[in-house]
């Protein structure tokens, strides 16, 4: 090994406090940085390559058939801008019943003679594609869930047409529910209704202006009003990010507190070891060191380290991103997502590149010192720094070790300074988490709709087999094994199974005439489609006021007259509507206008919800069955005895009541929880390590000045209370400073999160921090000054004295 190697081994054994630092710093930095990387380039991954393969559609239009015809439509091909087309498709929209059971939700119909073309190439992940009238093929996405064999009637149409589903398939954009061959299609459409579907391919497509722009281009020479929706392949793409692009603006929020952490401590403990060293830079220079070899033997000691802390961030980071790429494995069959190695590459030679950087900057000092003055300097601080300091505390009414405490801070500003910036920025990580959790909490509230005293939920429609796994009672749409969808009561079995048919009027009669029912409501859910949108939407129908139900409003007013709609943001943007503006539902007896007076924060089903009033469907959809009942209780009701009860009541009705407000979490909330927890704690032990090795280096520095203390009759507790004291301003001040910072990084972090998934969040989700949790929260910043300083404050008390004052 050369001399340099050895300077370098020997330089990190003798430091071990340092090098743990170091590594640390490194690996947290490394870890968030990994994560946050793997997971905003893997996030649309699955999309990209289904996309690519399939030749998907960048714009699917649909056309109204009274006002152009197909022939017509064909020539939009040579539009400019228009790089490939496939259609015009007969469609409809239509609602079936799966083996004889209930309806499902309404499926949009494409009459297609063959999967493959120039454009949104289907993709067969079973069966085979239809070839006759009678067959059917479903789409993986579709709200019934597929099996091969199954019957789907159609009892609404003329003649009652019966479908056997022949094969399940998946369009990378959505462009059907459902695919039949082009002579089954009039059978599926009744006079004057149904239209054309175009499938278009632009030469530039990577905007929504561009596609804007195309989606002119081939309207231009066509009727007005003959486009009566679209869709482009961004909206779909946004969807399939969302569960992991939720994560990115988070992990990027760590990873920036982990890096600068990462720069301040590595510039802190290399010039702390060059002041702290400089007559054994003196000596190395005197025995032939050059300046340059100076210098590359203390950024050798920070790099090792950091090195280390390196290959176990990249480790860390990896298995932390499993739970969450774990969410999105199976997007369009893809196997398990995995980590590019290009982004572990770029991390590594990132933060090692950064921390030599940093160090070469604070080591420079080291190679441009005189070899004479280096070995006529001694290790103590300059003499009369931080006098006036100490004069000041020895004037206050405070124990003698106190006010030294209190006053060594300005001894060495410096390194108080870094020592600060540590615990300012695990003050933030801690203040960030606490906002982000009680945030996930209230969007979860608002998700779960729970401020409901009692809720009776509604009767779980027995939809029948619906494929292998599929048991009784399964909703269509549903993963298998997945249970009763929102608001039915799992114990209650499914329809037809030993109980009474649930008369929705007769339950809201006896929770009208139960004693300690203070106000209630109804809600009723059914599927519908909107045209222009490929799939289903919820359209929770309401009797009664629900405005006190827990529905958190982002911009508008709640409904109060029939005609009225409420709608979550993702359907804004799918739509391209506003509030004011009006839309139809289809899919019902007949179409359903309404107009969206208010945007309200609901995540559920991705944000395709329509909320109304029941009168609304009064025409279109007279018999609403499918209803659970929302209860708010007099007050001082007991409403355990109340809902005891009131399921006397219900016995005979069919129908059970429960408390509400059950748990409202889920997977997302507690991986988001769990990496903010593990992530922030993290920064916290780096924070106090950071302040060990301050502490440290100053004792170390002080050690024949605590010799005298001791000797003039200092006792172990008063030299702990003297080293521990040193740090408290630094931790006040650090914790002061890092609350407001916390609370503006939240601020910044809570909306970007929210826009990745395609919701704005209101003042209720962003305005958490109570006055009273403040305080404590700034006072984290002493705790983390404490936590680092108790260690070394232990072994200045524990040095002998006659030991303390041999050493120079």
């Amino acid at each position: 090994m050369s001399a340099l190697g050895k300077v370098v081994r020997s330089g990190v054994g003798r430091r071990r406090v340092q090098t743990l630092v170091i590594g640390l710093a490194t690996m947290m930095a490394v870890a968030a940085s990994v994560l946050g990387g793997s997971l905003l380039v893997v996030s649309g991954a699955p999309f990209d390559a289904a996309f690519t393969k399939q030749r998907g559609a960048h714009l699917s239009v649909r056309f109204d058939a009274g006002k152009v015809s197909a022939g017509r439509l064909s020539k939009t091909k040579e539009a400019e801008g228009v790089s490939g087309t496939a259609g015009p498709f007969r469609t409809t929209t239509v609602t079936p019943s799966a083996a004889g059971a209930g309806p499902g939700g309404p499926l949009t119909v494409v009459g297609r003679g063959k999967p493959g073309g120039d454009v949104d190439e289907v993709a067969l992940l079973d069966g085979r594609w239809p070839t006759r009238s009678g067959e059917i093929a479903l789409s993986a996405d579709a709200p019934l869930l597929p099996a091969l064999g199954m019957k789907i009637a159609f009892p609404e149409l003329s003649g009652g047409p019966t479908l056997t589903v022949v094969g399940v398939a998946r369009s990378v954009t959505r462009t059907a529910d459902a695919w039949v061959v082009p002579s089954q299609m009039p059978a599926l459409t009744e006079p004057g209704s149904g239209g054309h579907q175009m499938l278009y391919r632009f030469t530039d497509a990577g905007t929504a202006a561009q596609i804007s722009a195309g989606g002119k281009a081939v309207t231009r020479s066509l009727p007005t009003g003959a486009a009566v929706g679209d869709q482009s392949w961004l909206t779909v793409k946004k969807a399939t990010e969302q569960d992991t692009a939720l994560y990115v603006p988070f992990l990027i929020a760590f990873g920036a507190l982990g890096l600068v952490m990462s720069v301040l401590i590595v510039g802190n403990v290399v010039a702390s070891a060059v002041g702290t060293a400089t007559r054994r830079i003196g000596i190395l220079k005197a025995v032939g060191f050059t300046p340059p070899q100076v210098m590359r033997a203390y950024v050798g000691q920070a790099l090792i380290p950091a090195a280390a802390g390196t290959v176990l961030g990249v480790l860390a980071g990896h298995l932390l991103a499993v739970p969450v790429l774990a969410e999105t494995g199976e997007v369009y069959g893809t196997s398990s997502l995995a980590a590019a190695p290009w982004v572990d590459l770029t991390v590594i030679a990132g933060v090692l590149g950064l921390v030599a950087v940093t160090a070469c900057a604070s080591a420079w000092r080291a190679g441009r010192l005189r070899t004479v003055d280096a070995l006529a300097v001694g290790r103590g601080a300059a003499a009369g720094r931080g006098r006036w300091a100490a004069r000041l505390a020895g004037r206050l009414p405070l124990p003698r070790p106190v006010a030294l405490g209190l006053a060594r801070p300005f001894a060495r500003p410096a390194r108080t300074l870094a020592m600060g910036a540590a615990i300012l920025f695990g003050a933030v990580a801690v203040t960030f988490t606490v906002g982000m959790a009680a945030s996930l909490g209230q969007v979860m509230k608002a998700k779960a709709h729970d401020a409901a005293d009692v809720v009776v939920p509604a009767p779980l429609p027995d939809f029948g087999p619906q494929g292998p796994g599929a048991g009784p009672g399964q909703v269509p749409g549903a993963e298998p094994g997945a249970g009763p969808g929102p608001g039915a009561d799992a114990d209650a079995g499914p329809a037809g199974e030993g109980r009474p048919e649930t008369d929705p009027a007769a339950v809201a009669a006896a929770i009208k005439a139960a004693a300690g029912t203070d106000k209630y409501y109804s809600a009723a859910t059914i599927r519908s489609t909107v045209s222009g949108l490929t799939g289903t939407v919820d359209v929770v129908a309401f009797t009664g006021d629900a405005s006190w139900g827990g529905y958190t409003m982002v911009s508008g007013r709640w409904l109060d007259r029939p005609g009225e709609a409420v709608v979550p943001t993702p359907f804004l943007d799918a739509t391209g509507s506003r509030v004011g503006d009006t839309v139809t539902l289809d899919g019902l007896a007949e179409p359903v206008t309404v107009r969206i007076v208010g945007e309200v924060l609901d995540p559920r089903n991705d944000g395709m919800q329509v909320f109304t009033d029941a009168s609304t469907l009064a025409a279109a959809h007279p018999d609403l069955t499918e209803t659970s009942h929302h209860i708010a209780v007099a007050p001082g009701t007991d409403t355990a005895v109340y809902t005891d009860a009131l399921n006397r009541r219900l016995a005979p009705l069919g129908a059970t009541a429960r408390v509400g407000g059950l748990d409202a979490g889920g997977d997302m909330v507690v991986t988001l929880n769990a990496l903010s927890m593990t992530l922030t704690l993290m920064l916290v032990a780096v924070a106090a390590l950071g302040v060990l090795n301050g502490v440290l280096l100053d004792t170390r520095e002080r050690v024949r000045e605590l010799g005298v203390h001791k000797a003039l009759g200092m006792t172990p507790r008063q030299t702990i209370a003297m080293v521990v004291t040193s740090v408290v301003v630094t931790g006040l001040v650090a914790g002061a400073l890092g609350v407001p910072l916390g609370v503006a990084l939240h601020g910044r972090v809570l909306p970007a999160m929210g826009d990745s998934v395609g919701l704005r969040l209101p003042d209720s989700v962003l305005a958490v921090y109570d006055g009273a949790e403040l305080l404590p929260l700034a006072l984290g910043g002493l705790v983390i000054a404490t936590l680092g300083a108790l260690l070394p404050a232990g072994w200045a008390a524990r040095t002998r004295t006659a030991t303390a004052l041999r050493t120079e």
